[in-house]
């Protein structure tokens, strides 16, 4: 089999990838979990939370710092509203969509040549819901098939596109960031790896842009 390569770095000398998930591997629709939560009452949502920048309660669940137990109860206080813990999860995971399968079958080659890491802002109560997805669909039970070593948010108590969340990947696993390429579909996480060195590449979804289309 030969050796897949990331056309637009093509002339780098790369030896790790780094990938985000939602969006570059999971399809996401951060406007389905807005109108989720608005149908539900809370109709200024949007103002409290927002792909490029998440808030108080929101960052707090994705660096782990919260329970979901805790989010779910300060949702319900933020908004006065007597929500069930079941309808505030529905809401919540409403923007994860669906893996495309060829976008997997990239990882699975792309493992076989470079070291492969994932980096991803999520939480708990939404890795929980994507396991369900993967095993129904794939039969596998979370994404470490995939990958080398997976990182989240939630468990390193860190969010892209802070230094520290790229750091710990290199440090722990020794990486050159000059050796290293990193995919994500948000422009600040990709200058924000690009600030320590790291070959960063801004997947531009609404262009077009996929990783099954630029490793050829």
């Amino acid at each position: 089999m030969s050796k897949p390569i990331f056309t637009p770095f093509a002339n780098q000398n790369i030896k790790n990838i780094i990938f985000d998930l939602g969006g570059v591997i999971l399809n996401i629709n951060y406007h389905l979990t807005i109108d989720a939560y608005k149908n539900l009452g809370i109709t200024d949502f949007e103002l409290m939370f927002t792909q490029a920048q998440q808030v108080g309660l929101f960052d707090q669940l994705d660096k782990g710092l919260v329970t979901p137990e805790l989010f779910r109860d300060g949702l319900r206080q933020i908004s006065g509203l007597a929500l069930t813990d079941r309808q505030i999860d529905d809401a919540w995971n409403a923007m994860l969509l669906d893996f495309p399968p060829q976008r997997l079958e990239v990882l699975r080659s792309v493992k076989n040549h470079y070291k492969t890491f994932l980096l991803s802002n999520t939480n708990a109560i939404h890795i929980d819901e994507y396991n369900k997805v993967l095993h129904k669909t794939f039969g596998v039970e979370n994404l470490s098939v995939y990958f080398d070593k997976e990182y989240y948010s939630h468990l390193i108590h860190m969010r892209k596109p802070d230094a520290e969340a790229f750091e710990i990947i290199l440090k722990e696993n020794n990486l050159n960031p000059g050796e290293t390429l990193f995919i994500d579909d948000t422009l600040q996480h990709v200058e924000g790896a690009r600030k320590l060195g790291i070959l960063a590449y801004h997947l531009d979804i609404p262009a077009g842009d996929s990783i099954d289309k630029l490793f050829k």
